[in-house]
């Protein structure tokens, strides 16, 4: 197993007319031997392939050092997701100018509340969202997922020798929806609203 205490830096800018050269020297005095630089926003981690390299070759014992965390995510999600192909790869993270650094007890207790908070805030937004599908289905505005329609059903009711009008009024589809079924590939169903009414059943 490779146990290199290498430091590799990590900076970006945001935009073209922004200066690296700041970052540069704090991560050279920090003692980075590999320091890798890009522009552009950090608003996900896909849109920036430095970086990617980065998580995809460090060593475990290696380091990854910025000289802030917004250097490296821009929200929390993305810096979780960051941390963990880290810790996957048995690598740390650190910051010249926060204290930051998960090699030591006192960063890896900082990352841990950061899981914290951030499952904190998930589960928040659960909450608002099962708050908001309650006061809907009061209101009578919430219809919830759109029922399956069995398309097996409808063949196997057709090869039964059930007319499509008796199929359509039985299961609460219209006739389309059964000569549909009668078409299509065997074994698949379909997710939509039963109440089609471009062929009404009288």
């Amino acid at each position: 197993m490779n146990t290199s205490t290498a430091r590799i830096g990590y900076a970006r800018v945001s935009t073209s007319d922004q200066n690296l050269d700041v970052q540069i020297a704090a991560l050279e005095a920090a003692g980075c031997s590999v320091i890798r630089t890009e522009t552009g926003s950090g608003g996900t981690i896909e849109n920036r392939p430095e970086l990617g390299i980065i998580l995809d070759f460090i060593h475990p014992g290696e380091t990854l050092v910025v000289t802030r965390i917004d250097r490296l995510a821009r929200s929390m999600k993305d810096l979780q997701v960051i941390v963990a192909k880290l810790r996957e790869r048995g690598a740390n993270i650190a910051a010249t100018e926060q204290p930051v650094d998960t090699s030591t007890a006192a960063g890896k207790a900082f990352f841990d509340m950061l899981g914290v908070f951030a499952e904190f805030e998930t589960n928040l937004r659960r909450e608002r969202q099962a708050e908001g599908i309650a006061a809907a289905r009061r209101r009578g505005a919430y219809r919830g997922r759109p029922p399956t329609i069995d398309m097996e059903e409808i063949r196997t009711r057709i090869s039964e020798g059930q007319s499509p009008t008796r199929i359509a009024r039985e299961m609460g589809i219209s006739r389309g929806t059964v000569y549909k079924a009668k078409a299509g590939e065997p074994g698949k169903a379909v997710q939509g609203p039963l109440e089609i009414r471009e062929d009404p059943v009288p």
